[in-house]
């Protein structure tokens, strides 16, 4: 149990006072909030964008990029998910989710107008300013990797001048699979300074673009090591990935990723999504790649 309670009680739970967990959490996150959902969008076979705000049609709460969500069904279950929208969308939130269990099957069949709970934010956010600003971004994701992205990506769009050039990889299956893919087409890749490069795995009727699988894809591409890379999508892509963009002479500590991770309570209390000593939903799912390295081989 997280001690966030009055302080007269954490005498209950003294290895919580040394780590000052009490102090440090937000009462808020922990406190579910009514969500309405007010739009769904099909974005793949396998993929719906919802987008949800409080029963009186504001935003449920403030968020970084890359922080998550807890989404709860009552009677059904609850999940963490990436919020999608941008911080600077600030009058709904948005989760793009993969149909791949219980809460997410129902998720699936739920039309607008019905409500859930929402609770969080959650996690450690991605640098966007300190360590971001004034870089060079090289945005790499794989399938349902780019949810998590989207939210920094249309962050960086809406503050273009802290940022330098864009240039954003990303890869599916094939050409349905492909996320957000209206978006990507009629507003991304018309932004000047974002350099957009789309890829699917295998040739299909009517892709003119490239075909090949997002690690060989970047290796092609080259990339100067001028800047700051972020990837997201399977383990495998990632592994690949990281490999090719070291080869190409990156160094670790220029490439962040998130780890997509079960998990379940969100405060780092429940032991779910740990790797080693770290949880995943308090000391990341946002972990520059030199930090993996610390972490045990499980990952």
């Amino acid at each position: 149990m997280p001690c966030i309670l009055n302080p007269q009680y954490t005498s209950l739970y003294p290895e919580c006072i040394e780590r000052n967990d009490y102090k440090n959490m937000n009462n808020d996150a922990l406190i579910p909030k009514i969500g309405v959902i007010t739009d769904v969008r099909i974005d793949t076979p396998d993929i719906k964008t919802f987008r949800v705000v409080t029963p009186d049609g504001k935003k449920a709460f403030d968020h970084r990029p890359g922080q998550c969500a807890m989404l709860s069904v009552p009677g059904v279950g609850e999940a963490m998910f990436s919020i999608t929208s941008s911080p600077t969308n600030e009058e709904y939130m948005e989760f793009s989710i993969k149909k791949c269990g219980c809460v997410t099957e129902w998720l699936h069949s739920a039309e607008v107008g019905q409500q859930i709970t929402i609770r969080g934010p959650y996690g450690k956010p991605f640098p966007v300013d300190d360590v971001f600003a004034g870089k060079n971004l090289l945005f790499i994701a794989g399938g349902v990797g780019l949810a998590p992205l989207r939210s920094v990506i249309n962050y960086c769009r809406h503050y273009r001048d802290r940022y330098g050039d864009i240039d954003i990889v990303y890869g599916a299956r094939g050409r349905e699979d492909l996320l957000d893919y209206n978006e990507i087409i009629e507003e991304w890749s018309n932004d000047a300074g974002v350099n957009v490069h789309l890829t699917i795995d295998n040739p299909q009727d009517g892709w003119d673009g490239h075909v090949g699988f997002v690690p060989n894809y970047v290796k092609e591409l080259n990339f100067t090591t001028d800047k700051t890379a972020v990837l997201c999508g399977p383990p495998i892509m990632i592994k690949f990935t990281l490999d090719g963009l070291c080869s190409l002479g990156f160094d670790k500590t220029q490439i962040y990723t998130t780890l997509e991770l079960r998990m379940k309570c969100g405060v780092g209390k429940c032991g779910r999504c740990n790797v080693g000593s770290k949880y995943v939903c308090k000391d990341g799912p946002v972990f520059r790649c030199d930090e993996l390295d610390e972490l045990p081989s499980e990952y």
